[in-house]
C-alpha cells in the first residue's frame, strides 16, 4: 500500500511540474475584454514575460517587456514565485524517486529511505503553494482593475495560464500529502531472546532452551 502511494505521489508530482511549466510559459495570463468594445477582431492578452497582440487574419505579435525594473511589483513577486516552485518542483521528484521503496540505491536503510521520501513530499506541497500564492494573487489584482471605476487603463480578465496554474497547484498538494502519508512511523522492535546451548555427555540430541531472565540480565552486566 504504501509503495502505490509514493509512485501515485510521484506520478501526480510529475504532472504538476509539467503544468507548472506550461503555466510559466504561457502567454495568457489575463485577456483584454471584449465587454467594452464594438468589434471582436483583435485580442490583446499578456503573461509574465510579454505581451501579445492577434487579429482576426490570424497574426500575432508579442513583444517583451523591455524592463525589469519597471515592472509592477506584483508581476515581479509572481516571476520569483513560478520559478522557485519549478526549482522546488524538480528537486522533489529526484527526492521523491530516491525515497521510493522500489528504487534500491546503494545500501540505504528502510528508515532512511521513508525519510527521504518525506522530504520530497514536503518540496512538493512547498512548490504547489508557491505556485498557488502567484497565480491567485495576479487573479485578484486583475480581478480589482477590472472592477475599479477610477482604473484608467485596459480591463482584462483571467486567462488559461492562471487556470494552468491552479490545477497545477492542486496536483502538487496532493501529490506531497500522498508521499507524505506513505511514510509510517518507525515501530520499536525489541531485541532476540538469548538461548543457552546444553549438550550432554552422551552424545544424544543436543537441547537448545531460552536462558532464564535473570541469566541474560547476569551475562549483560558481566560485558
Amino acid at each position: 500500500m504504501g509503495v502505490c502511494l509514493q509512485v501515485l505521489g510521484l506520478v501526480l508530482g510529475v504532472v504538476s511540474w509539467c503544468l507548472q511549466s506550461s503555466s510559466t510559459s504561457s502567454h495568457t495570463w489575463k485577456v483584454r475584454s471584449q465587454a467594452e468594445t464594438v468589434t471582436t477582431s483583435s485580442w490583446q492578452f499578456e503573461g509574465l514575460w510579454m505581451s501579445c497582440a492577434a487579429t482576426a487574419l490570424g497574426s500575432v505579435q508579442c513583444s517583451r517587456f523591455k524592463t525589469v525594473l519597471g515592472l509592477d511589483s506584483h508581476l515581479q513577486a509572481c516571476r520569483a514565485l513560478m520559478i522557485l516552485s519549478l526549482i522546488l518542483g524538480l528537486v522533489s521528484i529526484i527526492v521523491s524517486i530516491l525515497g521510493l521503496k522500489c528504487t534500491k540505491i546503494g545500501r540505504m536503510a528502510e528508515q532512511v529511505k521513508e525519510q527521504v521520501a518525506l522530504s520530497g513530499g514536503i518540496l512538493f506541497i512547498l512548490s504547489g503553494v508557491f505556485t498557488l500564492t502567484a497565480v491567485s494573487w495576479y487573479a485578484a489584482r486583475v480581478i480589482n482593475e477590472f472592477y475599479d471605476p477610477f482604473h484608467a487603463g485596459l480591463k482584462f480578465e483571467m486567462g488559461t495560464g492562471l487556470y494552468l496554474g491552479w490545477a497545477s497547484s492542486g496536483l502538487a498538494i496532493l501529490g506531497g500529502s500522498l508521499l507524505c502519508c506513505s511514510c509510517r512511523r518507525s515501530t520499536y522492535t525489541p531485541p532476540l531472546r538469548q538461548f543457552s546451548y546444553h549438550s550432554s555427555s552422551s552424545g544424544g540430541q543436543n537441547i537448545y532452551k531460552a536462558a532464564p531472565a535473570s541469566e541474560s540480565s547476569s551475562s549483560k552486566a558481566y560485558v
